[in-house]
């Protein structure tokens, strides 16, 4: 690829400038090599993102803006019509997660994009936090050794915004899109439960437990009614444990204390003990802006981080599977 090709200025379009499409707008337009071109939003302007954009109506005044990448913010229910869409034009599209409303859904959109020959990505931008790029990298080195188990919660109050979906496929499809991609293992079986407490349609709390391939066993805990907020993600592994809080974009690790002894009696119990407690220092960049990054980067064939469609698509299988075990009662097999 020529230096040329790869410091093009792309033309960008978004859909979907509410409560997430805001963001979007101001990181795209704080992106270097990208240009916000088109916004488009049947519901209109009421975060005053157009900045002397016009508002377009839909989709298809988006694509005959000109536009060389797309951002999708809409409901989920309206994700796989706006994506065949794109894919049809031409279009390299980042879709906020989750990829679609069902597997059968986001299937057929990874499909239209992979044989268009086009980048498709999905919006899954707590991978993007310094907390677990941080918690990624140690991983990798080794430094916990054998990884035993992954546990998380993401809790808080009910986000009103949310309207098509319940907790499991908005807030739980994070949780299992970090699990896989820190452990890099997929799903093996999951077992869930779900409540309604808040007389809305979807479910708004989940408990769930699992095991990855290779044997990592994994634990989530997740609701839209604690009157507090937490994102943490705990892996536990040989030498000890590592702590991402991604709401604080803190890394902390808790040693194993645990060494030799030639005491028989306590050398019987191989357990561990409390060693020392370390906050590393990281980069705080946000999230937002990163994924966007990586994202023109892919687009541009300079990098490869982005969270592909196939890998959005497994994930909606494992958040269907947690929603069918929640209703059958039983572990589901993946």
């Amino acid at each position: 690829m020529s230096e040329q090709q790869e410091n093009k200025t792309l033309r960008a379009g978004l859909i979907g400038i509410g409560s997430m499409g805001r963001h979007h707008a101001r990181v795209i337009r704080e992106t270097p090599g990208m240009e916000l071109v088109a916004i488009a939003d049947p519901g209109g302007d009421k975060f005053n993102v157009a900045k002397g954009l016009d508002v377009l109506p839909d989709v298809d005044a988006l694509i005959a803006a000109g536009i060389d990448t797309a951002m999708v913010a809409v409901p989920t229910i309206y994700h796989e019509e706006i994506a065949l869409k794109l894919a049809k034009a031409g279009v390299h599209t980042m879709v906020e997660k989750p990829i679609a409303a069902t597997v059968e859904e986001g299937r057929r959109v990874a499909e239209a994009f992979e044989e268009a020959q086009l980048i498709g990505a999905v919006g899954y931008v707590e991978r993007c936090n310094p907390a677990i790029i941080a918690l990624r990298e140690r991983l990798a080195a080794g430094e916990l050794g054998q990884v035993y188990q992954i546990l998380t919660r993401r809790q808080g109050p009910f986000p009103a915004r949310i309207s098509d979906v319940g907790v499991v496929k908005d807030l739980a499809t994070h949780d299992v899109d970090l699990t896989s991609y820190v452990a890099g293992a997929r799903y093996e079986s999951i077992a869930a439960h779900t409540t309604h407490r808040a007389g809305r349609e979807y479910e708004d709390m989940m408990v769930a437990t699992g095991r990855l391939e290779g044997g990592i066993i994994v634990n989530h805990v997740v609701n839209w009614l604690s009157p507090f907020k937490e994102r943490l993600t705990l892996v536990t592994g040989e030498r000890g444990a590592l702590l991402a809080d991604t709401m604080n974009n803190d890394l902390t690790f808790y040693a194993n204390g645990t060494v030799p002894t030639k005491w028989d009696a306590v050398a019987a119990f191989r357990g561990v003990s409390e060693g020392d407690v370390t906050r590393y220092a990281i980069e705080k960049r946000e999230p937002l802006r990163v994924e966007q990054e990586r994202f023109r980067d892919k687009v541009n064939g300079v990098g490869n981080e982005t969270v592909t469609m196939a890998e959005g698509v497994r994930t909606l299988e494992v958040v269907e599977a947690i929603l069918e075990s929640a209703h059958t009662g039983e572990t589901v097999k993946l």
